[in-house]
């Protein structure tokens, strides 16, 4: 059966994927996004184009934390299920910007939540992130390790999301599952993010910066393994009662920084050359997701490693960035 879904953050590089894959399998998508300046909010049409022309998507331009506006915009559609992907991403922008992403992240997941419960849609997908595990020091991370030591604005908002959320499952029997993305990367993956940065900047002979010794470790999750997940959630969703349930989405290994760019070195033919730069603040030094549980409750089955993956990206980037020339 079909499924109405209101996707926040529809035209970024998770939703603008996601919304293709579920008008694919024949659900209705109503996607939300103020298209953000942070980066070029032209890429981010590109981006959606692609669901803009199928008869079963709607597009919605709307800051999802103004409520009334979106209430009224959306009118009088039905919705299934809630994708709230809308949000301020990144770690170092985040300290810069601390209340823009208070009210991005905070007040815009109050405000879906809101809209949900006004509603009675009672199935709540919300996108959070490694980054509430902070710099921690038992690897691989799980989701019953406390996360009130985040070392970021951002991390604090995604951390925030995840109790607001179970506020409102505790409250009012929402189906909710909280999912935390492991570092994702692929095709329309943002350009501030390192694989993406890299790339472009070795295959225009310019040099890249390098935070830190080389020896920081992340898990580098493929955009098609996170959609799988993604997918599996909201179906979950409409399957069982009063579910509250927080799932890390990652590849579950460790790529560390100087091997990833001796990977992207050998992806795009280019030698890098490296200027060495201090630790940032928020950087953590180790990302590892345990993926049992994800693999207990969706069937979650990561496939793609990221020696495979690197070359798949890079096969995206080069044509894209000649096209943008």
């Amino acid at each position: 059966m079909s499924n109405r879904i209101l996707l926040t953050g529809a035209a970024g590089f998770i939703g603008s994927h996601l919304a293709e894959r579920l008008l694919a399998r024949g659900d209705e998508v109503v996607g939300v996004d103020n298209f953000d300046p942070y980066y070029d909010p032209a890429e981010k049409r590109a981006y959606l184009s692609r669901a803009l022309e199928h008869p079963s998507f709607t597009l919605v331009e709307a800051d999802c934390a103004e409520l009334d506006r979106l209430e009224a915009l959306l009118g009088g559609r039905e919705f299934d299920a809630v994708v709230h992907l809308a949000a301020k991403a990144g770690v170092r922008p985040s300290i810069a910007d601390p209340l823009g992403y208070m009210r991005a992240n905070i007040v815009a997941t109050q405000a879906l939540l809101e809209l949900a419960r006004r509603r009675g849609i009672r199935r709540f997908v919300f996108g959070s992130s490694s980054s509430v595990y902070g710099d921690s020091e038992r690897v691989p991370f799980t989701e019953t390790e406390k996360v009130d030591r985040p070392i970021s604005p951002y991390a604090a908002t995604k951390a925030a999301g995840e109790l607001l959320c179970h506020n409102y499952h505790h409250l009012y029997g929402m189906n909710i599952l909280a999912l935390r993305f492991f570092t994702v990367y692929g095709p329309r993956q943002r350009p501030d993010l390192a694989i993406r940065k890299f790339a472009t900047q070795m295959i225009r002979g310019e040099p890249i910066e390098m935070y830190g010794d080389g020896s920081s470790e992340r898990d580098y999750t493929w955009i098609d393994d996170i959609l799988q997940g993604v997918i599996a959630a909201i179906d979950r969703t409409g399957t069982v009662s009063r579910e509250y349930e927080i799932i890390n989405l990652g590849e579950s290994r460790t790529t560390s920084l100087r091997r990833l760019i001796e990977l992207i070195s050998a992806a795009t033919g280019r030698e890098p050359h490296i200027v060495q730069k201090p630790m940032q603040p928020g950087d953590v030094r180790r990302t590892w997701a345990d993926v049992s549980r994800a693999g207990s409750l969706l069937g979650y089955r990561p496939t793609t490693p990221v020696e495979e993956g690197i070359p798949r990206f890079v096969d995206w980037l080069v044509p894209w960035l000649e096209g943008k020339r």
